[in-house]
């Protein structure tokens, strides 16, 4: 899964997400699902065609934003 927005760093999806920022996921391509509330997610980055140079963990609170990066 990809955040909404393309961060380049982990530090920087925490640093937007503790900050109060509103960011969501979702899964490119024919296999996505859309992401369900309190759900745990993976997500990998900066967004392809880059290589991924971070994964974070993340939980989504009840609207579906992330709420935690672990």
């Amino acid at each position: 899964m990809y955040a909404s927005t393309n961060f380049k760093t982990k530090k920087a999806l925490r640093e937007a997400v503790a900050s109060g920022q509103k960011i969501t996921c979702y899964q490119p391509g024919p296999f996505g699902s859309p992401p369900r509330p309190h759900q745990t997610v993976f997500l990998e980055g900066p967004h392809f065609p880059e290589p991924h140079r971070w994964y974070a963990k993340c939980v989504l609170d009840e609207n579906c934003y992330i709420c935690k990066v672990i």
